[in-house]
């Protein structure tokens, strides 16, 4: 349905080009389109309230008397303003385009650098609390300061309900939690609010049949929602998940995990005996499914080491997983200050080994230099243990595994966290981030 129009016509008494009203009785100012003199509507006389002589032209994206449909309400676009701010020395600038409905009242869409807001009135005052970084309190809904400004017209036409002038200013306070921005308006009148929704300029375009696409956005709006985030808080939860099904992997692998030793035994070597350490030990039975091998290795070293060269064999087919370790353990006080590195003990995994029968092929290894003097002499062999599981559950798989999964979150988190960083940017408190709440809340009117 379209809305009802209340026309009344007269001539600009500046220049007496013909004016139509959109709204009525309840224009109060209008700007002429063609000598951008503003008359007061609410007199017989049409008072010029301004006049100016050297006026910079502004086109409107959306053209006066534009009727579109938004959230499935019929708007006309009847009034048009360009407001500016001067940050460091240097101008920005934002477009307002008033919209009007005779049963709806007035809302109005805000544009900047290609970023649009859908914008109505707020008849509750928000609960402000100031600080270092005010916030503001709507609906539920917890705002963080952005900015604070003062705001002038630079460019006016169209008509208004409220008094309007280039030149007027206004001390403006924006707060956000995207998708929304909450704005506060005062003059040593009034205060006013206003509460804005990012609106994607596409929809503009369809609402109005505007032809032609919308430029592109500059930049990162004040409440542009994050693109990034609800991706970044999906992968989340996916791996989240993934996470759950893998301890609950662990729990179970590790509860029918078997442990089954199948051979431990303890020998003696002495380092001065050349070549004599070398044998193979007693068969032993690989039993059940394929699964892996745990080598356990262990040597009473003192300021030593030994090397083992292991061979596990299958009897029957003559399969042979070959291992080398080294068992080190050394200590000592220097400057006053004790030390120790290396290790007595040792393990080592062989995955997916299948059932059979084995024999372990042992070769002990030492370097004369690395050995104490009462051992080189022979006085003390090096004693050692070999134990041989069956059915081992390893952590170390399941921690990999684990880190696997932060790496899918880690780029949507960076991008988000990159985009709060370019927002906060252009605000009064730069360097700083953080979510907005709400970003479900209904909008208040």
């Amino acid at each position: 349905m379209s809305p009802v129009r209340l026309v009344r016509g007269f001539n600009c008494p500046s220049c007496g080009v013909g004016i139509e009203l959109h709204a009525g009785a309840n224009t109060r100012n209008v700007a002429c389109a063609s000598c951008g003199a503003v008359l007061d509507a609410t007199d017989p006389n049409l008072r010029i309230l301004q006049r100016v002589a050297e006026r910079m032209r502004v086109e409107p994206l959306i053209p006066l008397g534009a009727r579109g449909t938004l959230h499935g309400t019929p708007w006309e676009m009847i009034g048009f303003q360009q407001r500016t701010i001067t940050v460091d020395g240097e101008d920005y600038s934002w477009r307002e385009y008033l919209l009007f409905n005779p049963y709806r009242g007035y809302r109005y869409l805000t544009e900047y650098d290609g970023h649009w807001n859908d914008v109505a009135t707020v008849r509750t005052v928000p609960a402000i609390v100031e600080g270092v970084r005010p916030v503001a309190r709507l609906g539920g809904t917890e705002f963080k300061h952005f900015q604070s400004a003062t705001a002038r017209t630079t460019y006016v036409v169209g008509e208004f309900p409220w008094e309007v002038r280039v030149g007027d200013e206004v001390t403006t306070r924006d707060f956000v939690a995207p998708p929304r921005l909450l704005s506060q308006e005062s003059t040593a009148d009034e205060t006013t609010y206003s509460l804005g929704t990012y609106l994607p300029a596409a929809e503009v375009w369809r609402a109005f049949g505007l032809a032609g696409s919308p430029r592109a956005a500059v930049g990162v709006f004040a409440n542009q929602p994050n693109p990034y985030g609800d991706r970044a808080r999906r992968v989340w939860r996916v791996a989240q998940l993934a996470a759950l099904l893998l301890v609950a992997l662990g729990i179970g692998r590790c509860t029918t995990a078997r442990r089954e030793q199948v051979f431990a035994r303890e020998y003696q070597f002495a380092p001065t005996a050349a070549d004599s350490g070398a044998f193979v030990t007693q068969p032993f039975e690989l039993r059940g499914r394929t699964s892996n091998v745990a080598l356990e290795l262990w040597a009473n070293l003192d300021n030593s080491a030994i090397f083992l060269d292991l061979g596990l064999v299958n009897a029957e087919t003559g399969a042979v997983w070959d291992v080398g370790r080294e068992l080190a353990y050394f200590h000592g006080v220097e400057d006053g200050e004790s030390w120790r590195e290396g290790s007595e003990r040792d393990e080592v995994v062989l995955p997916r080994v299948p059932s059979g029968r084995y024999y372990l092929r042992i070769r002990p290894e030492t370097d004369p230099a690395q050995q104490p003097a009462w051992t080189a002499a022979g006085s003390t062999p090096i004693r050692y243990s070999v134990r041989v599981r069956r059915d081992v559950p390893r952590a170390g798989y399941w921690l990999v595994a684990f880190a696997l999964l932060v790496i899918p979150p880690l780029w949507p988190l960076l991008r988000s966290w990159s985009f709060e960083q370019t927002r906060w940017a252009e605000s009064d408190h730069a360097g700083s981030t953080g979510s907005s709440a709400g970003d479900d809340e209904e909008e208040e009117e």
